[in-house]
């Protein structure tokens, strides 16, 4: 269907004759004698389109222009129009401006001038499929990239509370998993952008607003910035607003915005620079100056280097690194918090100076909720809990988690395993990865609900996918919540707690 020359001449010979030639060169197409018809037709597929000057002010015009607006990035559907000879009319030139990729051949046209031509744009829309396999199998292998990412970071988030758990007093426990978690919290993030590059590109990403402090924000830019600093000898330094500023944002977007411009500074700036952030509230907005002693920019360059995959020159010597993606994110993200990102530089070899304005929030937080009350009831009453995932470190470290949280918790370590324990107990809460051999989650999860009092077990999915098919396919398993590697612990038990209460007569966990 993609590689068919559709044909729409709804008066005259044109269609049946230029059908008849097609047809005996071994060009497939397909005749559309309606306006009705061509638009159908064109939503099936097509290779190119080959139409005549009388039938755009048919409505030919308007079916084919809404066709090409809505076409996607990769696509540039190639129209042939057949004209009237002498000077072009108006619905010609209106063609032209509103169709894009037209070919204007005179009538009467030659016979092996029309099937050539038609040849030659079909080999030039096979072009554009070809980009758009590539484009699939990139998604496809950010998404498996993604996948493989979130399993490992899975187990160090939960191992973390682990630690926290057992040593609740020890400072120096606490605050390596302050930073783990920050860290784990931000790279998390930063493979979900890899999973959709579309998105990136069109901008939509969803804000996770909350309330914060710009000095939580720098503090964990410094501690993303500072190592990498440090290996060059470059001096950065902070001053902040001498009252504090709070923000109604998304946390790990604002640092993205920071801290892809630091980090930007730091790479263009030679060994023992000197980088400057001065903070500042101005009429409402916070004013950001990041300045830097670095290889600086041309006057050209600089309206460039917001283009996604944009990579300035680097100096002398030196190699490009980095995708090329963080100054568009940092003007990206600025923008939808309301906020801006600019850049200005004396020339080469005189630094850069970025400056950040972003609003900030005047009235006071909103009161929180009471916390959760700690554990009612005995041990006899204790939540029967299954935990499934073939990868061992994951699994026994949420164990871990359910025993501190006063639950009787069970592991399996694939598919199989979760269905022989289901038959010799049925548990109230199943936590299930879904990508494990021999037999994944979702036929695990089918099989579990197959069996009598299974319907009032939550089943929750825990896995590295993220597209939205994913998790129909676990509401089709019989899945009751899906949640993203690597999920915070938090989240299960505000889900196991709504769930479970009624069963125990208590909360399932504080």
């Amino acid at each position: 269907m993609e590689k068919r020359v559709l044909i729409y001449a709804p008066t005259g010979q044109d269609a049946v004759l230029a059908s008849k030639m097609l047809s005996l060169a071994q060009v497939d197409n397909l005749v559309t004698e309606t306006i009705h018809r061509l638009s159908e037709e064109l939503l099936i597929g097509v290779g190119a389109v080959l139409t005549v000057e009388e039938a755009l002010s048919n409505g030919g015009m308007k079916a084919l222009g809404e066709f090409v607006q809505r076409q996607p990035n990769w696509s540039d559907l190639p129209i042939v129009l057949l004209t009237h000879r002498g000077p072009d009319s108006l619905s010609v030139r209106q063609a032209i401006n509103t169709l894009g990729n037209v070919t204007l051949l005179e009538r009467p046209v030659r016979t092996l001038t029309l099937i050539t031509s038609l040849q030659s744009v079909l080999r030039a829309r096979e072009k554009q499929y070809q980009v758009r396999e590539t484009d699939r199998r990139k998604d496809e292998f950010l998404a498996s990239l993604g996948h493989e990412l979130r399993n490992p970071l899975a187990p160090i988030r939960t191992s973390m509370s682990v630690l926290n758990h057992l040593y609740p007093d020890q400072a120096p426990v606490k605050k390596v998993s302050d930073v783990i978690e920050r860290q784990v919290t931000h790279l998390t993030r930063l493979v979900d952008d890899l999973l959709d590059v579309a998105r990136i590109n069109s901008g939509k990403i969803e804000l996770q607003r909350d309330y914060t402090t710009f000095a939580q924000v720098m503090e964990h830019v410094t501690e993303l910035c500072s190592a990498a600093a440090a290996a060059k000898h470059i001096r950065i330094d902070v001053a902040m607003p001498p009252d504090p500023v709070v923000l109604y944002a998304d946390y790990a977007r604002v640092v993205q915005i920071v801290a892809n411009i630091v980090s930007n500074a730091v790479k263009f700036t030679p060994v023992e620079g000197y980088i400057s952030v001065r903070a500042l509230v101005e009429f409402g907005a916070l004013k950001i100056c990041i300045k830097d002693t670095g290889i600086g920019l041309e006057p050209a360059a600089i309206g460039r280097i917001f283009s996604m995959f944009e990579q300035s020159r680097p100096p002398s010597g030196q190699i490009a690194s980095g995708l090329g993606i963080g100054l568009s994110l940092s003007r990206q993200f600025a923008e939808m918090h309301g906020g801006s990102v600019q850049a200005s530089s004396d020339g080469l070899g005189k630094g850069s100076e970025f400056v950040v304005t972003l609003p900030v929030v005047t009235q006071a937080r909103p009161t929180t909720d009471v916390p959760m009350a700690d554990i009612i009831g005995s041990v006899d009453q204790r939540p029967r809990v299954l935990v499934v995932d073939d990868n061992r470190d994951a699994a026994d470290s949420l164990q871990a988690l359910f025993e501190m949280e006063n639950c009787n918790v069970a592991t399996a370590y694939d598919g199989y395993e979760a269905v022989q324990a289901v038959e010799q107990g049925m548990p109230d809460m199943i936590v299930m990865d879904l990508g494990m051999p021999s037999m994944d989650g979702y036929e695990a999860a089918r099989r579990i609900r197959l069996k009598p009092g299974s319907q009032s077990v939550l089943m929750i999915a825990l896995t590295g996918w993220g597209q939205s098919d994913a998790r129909q396919r676990t509401l089709d398993a019989g899945f009751d919540h899906h949640l993203i590697k690597p999920v915070n612990f938090d989240e299960i038990k505000r889900l196991a707690d709504g769930r479970l209460a009624t069963s125990h007569g208590s909360r399932l966990i504080r």
